[in-house]
């Protein structure tokens, strides 16, 4: 069973779409009606709303469930189930790539190294590539992170998720969802961290320039010092 058979009741109310987040991937979506790619797109959110306003969105994430999710409240979007790190396959080129969410942290070192090359290669002349990721470099400094719990209707269920045996390496990311105490499910993946200078160094080395960086889709500055996020934004010239 996926991830998100299980967690298809609250998975809206968890992580909702935000009007900030979609905005600021609009802003770096030119010229109106182009291409857009969503790198892990959940069940749809941002690519219904890109297709909604007049762009061509497509839509991968592993999930089979989550996509299949997607496709149905979004027919009118293309979404496919595939690793974001083999999208060379799709043989079509975007104007935007975005990948929110931290899921390229589950790209291991070997998977990762050729990945900034695929974003690049799919990238039209002028394109934007934007991902968000967890300040790794703040979280480097601490063996263990728990994230503040999310509570869903009255407060009968609740999400809990927190970082484990963080390491240079690699950190253990546990998701668990309970129901008055009783555990619904729990699930550990592998995530593997990069500094915001690890992530600079692997994509100037792909072609890319640098054009922001952000503790998150507010546009605030990012602190490696502070508990926030990395919003990187990288073109193609």
């Amino acid at each position: 069973m996926s991830f998100y058979s299980e967690f298809a009741s609250c998975y809206e109310t968890i992580f909702p779409f935000r009007e900030e987040v979609y905005l600021f991937l609009r802003e770096h979506a030119t010229p109106a009606g182009c291409t857009v790619l969503d790198a892990g797109c959940g069940p749809g959110h941002y690519c219904r709303r890109f297709q909604q306003e007049g762009f061509r969105p497509t839509g991968i994430d592993l999930d089979r469930e989550m996509i299949a999710a997607a496709a149905a409240t979004s027919p009118a979007v293309t979404f496919q189930a595939m690793d974001i790190a083999e999208l060379a396959t799709l043989k079509q080129s975007f104007r935007l790539i975005y990948s929110i969410g931290n899921v390229v942290a589950h790209l291991s070192p070997d998977r990762f190294s050729a990945f900034p090359g695929q974003v690049y290669a799919a990238l039209e002349p002028g394109g934007c590539w934007i991902f968000q990721t967890v300040n790794w470099d703040y979280l480097l400094q601490l063996t263990q992170y728990r994230f503040p719990v999310k509570t869903v209707g009255n407060g009968s269920l609740s999400f809990h998720r927190r970082y484990l045996d963080i390491s240079a390496e690699q950190a253990t990311f546990e998701v668990e969802l309970m129901a008055d105490e009783r555990e619904i499910f729990n699930e550990q993946a592998t995530l593997y961290p990069l500094t915001a200078d690890g992530y600079l160094r692997r994509h100037e080395a792909a072609g890319f320039h640098l054009a922001g960086i952000y503790g998150g889709f507010d546009k605030t500055a990012f602190s490696r010092e502070q508990n926030s996020g990395l919003v990187m934004v990288f073109t193609k010239q």
